[in-house]
This record gives C-alpha cells, sequence and structure tokens, in this order.
C-alpha cells in the first residue's frame, strides 16, 4: 500500500513564505548575504515575512528551543502561509522535535519546507509522521541573484510545477569543492571547479531505479533511527506497490564515523527492501594518508553488498550544486555506466 502523500500547492509569485531559523541563526556579519537571498525572492514576486528567529545566533542557535518551536508551528499552521525557508541548517533543530504538536499539524494544510544539513532531521519527521512532501534542496542563502547553476537555478521551478509534472534534472558538470565566505563577498556565487563524476559501488552496467525519495542527511538523521520520528522501515513497507529511494549525504564525520553511522542505520532497518540508494559527495575531510580507512572505502565497506543499486558522489548535499529531492515524491532514478546521471520525480 503506498502511503499518501500530501503536497503543499505549487510555490508560485504571490504566495507568501515565512523566513525563521529552527537550528542556526544569522549573526550580524552575514546580513548582507541574507538580505540579498531575501530581496531575491521577493523580486520573483514573493511575498516574504522574516520570523523573530533569524538575525542572531547564539549557544548554537538563533533563539531558545521553545522559542524556535513556536515560531516554526505557528508558521506551518497559518493558513496564508504557503512556505517555510530555513536560512540554511545547523546543529539544533532535533530540539524541536518533541516541542511540535504532530496531531495540530496533521490537521493543517501542508506547507513547503526547503532546505538541507540539519533542515532535513524536519523534513524527514514531516514526511514520515505527517506525510507531508518536504523539498531538500538548495537553502535560502544559496539563492542570490546570478547563482546560475542550472540545478540551483531551476530549484524552486521543481516546487512550482503542477501535480503529476515530470520534473527533469540531470546531473551537474561540475561541483564546489571550496566554499567562499559570505562576509567577505555576500554576492559570491558558486565556483564549479570539479568535473562531476556519479560512481556506482555495485553495479558495472547501467541502473535504473523508482520509488518514492526520502533521506537527508546523515550526521542528523543518525539521531533519529529507532524514534518515532523516523519510522523509515514503515515508510518503505508501506512504499512496496512503488518503491522506496534513500538518499544521504555526509556533511563532517570522518570515514571511521562514517561507518559506524552507516552500520547504526543498518541495523535499524534503513536500508533493507530499498529499490535504491543515493549517496552524495562527502563534505568531510577526508583521511590524507594512503595506510588508512578514506571515505570511498567506508562506503563500499558497508554498503556494496546491498541488493539495490548504490550511486555514490551524487549532487545532494554540502558540495554545491544539489538536486531539489522531494521527499514522498515518485521518482525514477537513472544512471548510465559512463557516469551520466539522471533523476525524474512526479508529484503524484
Amino acid at each position: 500500500m503506498t502511503p499518501p502523500i500530501r503536497y503543499p500547492a505549487p510555490l508560485t509569485p504571490g504566495c507568501r513564505i515565512v523566513v525563521t531559523a529552527p537550528s542556526a541563526g544569522v549573526t550580524a556579519p552575514l546580513h548582507r548575504r541574507l538580505d540579498l537571498a531575501l530581496g531575491h525572492l521577493r523580486a520573483q514576486g514573493f511575498i516574504v515575512e522574516e520570523g523573530r528567529c533569524l538575525r542572531d545566533n547564539r549557544q548554537g542557535a538563533s533563539a531558545p528551543a521553545a522559542e524556535r518551536a513556536a515560531e516554526l508551528m505557528a508558521s506551518l499552521l497559518r493558513d496564508d502561509v504557503d512556505a517555510v525557508f530555513p536560512p540554511w541548517g545547523g546543529e539544533l533543530a532535533i530540539e524541536l522535535l518533541d516541542r511540535l504538536d504532530w496531531t495540530a499539524l496533521g490537521r493543517a494544510r501542508p506547507k513547503w519546507l526547503i532546505g538541507y544539513s540539519d533542515t532535513s532531521t524536519l523534513l524527514l519527521a514531516l514526511t514520515l509522521r505527517l506525510g507531508w512532501a518536504s523539498a531538500h534542496g538548495p537553502c535560502l542563502m544559496d539563492l542570490v541573484p546570478g547563482q546560475d547553476d542550472l540545478l540551483t537555478a531551476s530549484a524552486l521551478a521543481s516546487l512550482a510545477a503542477a501535480p503529476g509534472t515530470a520534473i527533469v534534472q540531470q546531473q551537474s558538470a561540475r561541483w564546489q569543492r571550496q566554499w567562499t565566505d559570505f562576509a567577505v563577498d555576500p554576492g559570491v556565487v558558486y565556483r564549479l571547479t570539479e568535473p562531476t563524476q556519479w560512481r556506482c559501488l555495485n553495479r558495472s552496467g547501467s541502473v535504473e531505479a523508482s520509488g518514492r525519495l526520502i533521506g537527508g542527511c546523515i550526521d542528523t538523521l543518525m539521531h533519529l533511527a529507532g524514534s518515532v520520528h523516523a519510522d523509515l522501515p514503515a515508510f518503505v513497507a508501506r512504499c512496496a506497490g512503488d518503491g522506496a529511494l534513500l538518499y544521504l549525504e555526509n556533511a563532517e564525520m570522518s570515514p571511521t564515523a562514517l561507518v559506524r553511522a552507516l552500520h547504526q542505520l543498518r541495523w535499524a532497518g534503513w536500508f533493507d527492501g530499498l529499490a535504491g540508494l543515493m549517496i552524495g559527495r562527502s563534505a568531510a575531510p577526508d583521511a590524507a594518508d594512503d595506510t588508512a580507512l578514506h571515505c570511498a572505502d567506508a562506503l563500499a565497506g558497508v554498503l556494496a553488498a546491498l541488493h539495490c543499486p548504490v550511486l555514490a558522489d551524487v549532487d545532494i548535499g554540502h558540495q554545491p550544486p544539489q538536486l531539489m529531492l522531494v521527499n514522498g515524491a515518485l521518482a525514477t532514478l537513472r544512471w548510465q555506466a559512463d557516469g551520466v546521471g539522471s533523476l525524474t520525480q512526479r508529484l503524484i
């Protein structure tokens, strides 16, 4: 039985977007970058409303957990709000999960929640607990004027698509290894220097896999496994008719920490019954010593034996650009043996 997915209304000009930081906020040196991103949304015709939990960051977050939870709840319950954009991720979104009124949210009209990194803590819970589609992709601070990478420039267009429309995204040509400090250059856009090469860990030929998308940042999601907020095995079981495509990306974990996290998810049943698994480029420092464990070896050691195809170095996560992945959407992943990949999604 396929789980019912509730899609927010298409995000089009005239829609109201609340910008609040449920995890890390934006300090004063970065306000110029934030203002550019907010102005860019307004220039596209969106009504943009700033929350109180946004332009500060103390003790690792924009505000105390109770205040962040209250503002996020209020935004998600409002009938005149169509989307909530955190400025970026952080580390403490997990503090909000037990403070949200999930019963009230279940009665509300779905809203788009958009971002990646620690934001995926909330995205995953919304989809698994409520059946709300949620959007894992570029964060607000990436969406500034002049950002001309094709995947990033079309990210919001994916959320404006009519139900059932095919949303086709091709792998990027190049990706960005180094970030520029937004405080030094507030208007900087991606500097894509490295050739993109998706690769398959356990197939020698071409790959095609279909299923409902679900996933996020392994650094944060590993802590949700086995909880009421992340019953992913139940989601996969309900997707038996369509299949399930899981995606994960590593932000900061060393290769050895990554091995431990992957085994934790394996024991929690996250890899059982999948139609496919996508792993994003790792943003964490890799081992410098040839005798040490490297990220590629860490992935292969745990995942190469899975029965489903496993693609690595996909356009997901902290080394942009990245795909806009709609949790709950029905998707088809294609990869050719020469390294060319694509993802087609339908919001059905």
